[in-house]
């Protein structure tokens, strides 16, 4: 019998049951999370784990654009940003800099950010009309 990580099965349920926009500010914390590791490891002169780290960025950084509602106007403004974040990403990847890093993840902060404040505002939205989720 095969015991599993209680830790593990949490952070599965918590994806599996998570709205679109719960997932996106999932997509932008990894995000971040690992252009962190990627400072560390430049930091520790560490090129294999900075290289996995910055290309896991990527991953997610194209997770990003692929599923980008293109309907909107201003999803031409997000598309071009993330575009300019993972050319950067490549850039920092190839030439070892930790301040090309942190120029990406303050984009990324601000993303972040303003999703996790939408998402609040729309929360407090729907508790007023009812609470219907």
């Amino acid at each position: 019998m095969a015991t599993t990580n209680p830790y593990q099965s949490y952070k599965q349920n918590s994806v599996n049951t998570a709205s679109p926009g719960e997932l996106t500010l999932m997509l932008y914390n990894g995000c971040l999370k690992f252009i962190g590791l990627a400072k560390n490891a430049i930091q520790n002169n560490d090129i294999a784990t900075r290289n996995v780290n910055i290309q896991k960025a990527q991953k997610i950084i194209n997770e990003l654009m692929v599923t980008l509602n293109m309907d909107f106007p201003i999803s031409k403004n997000f598309m071009s940003l993330y575009d300019f974040m993972n050319r950067q990403l490549i850039k920092a990847n190839i030439v070892n800099d930790i301040k090309i890093l942190e120029d990406v993840e303050f984009l990324l902060t601000e993303f972040r950010d303003t999703w996790k404040e939408a998402i609040q505002i729309n929360r407090q939205k729907q508790y007023a009309a009812g609470g219907q989720a």
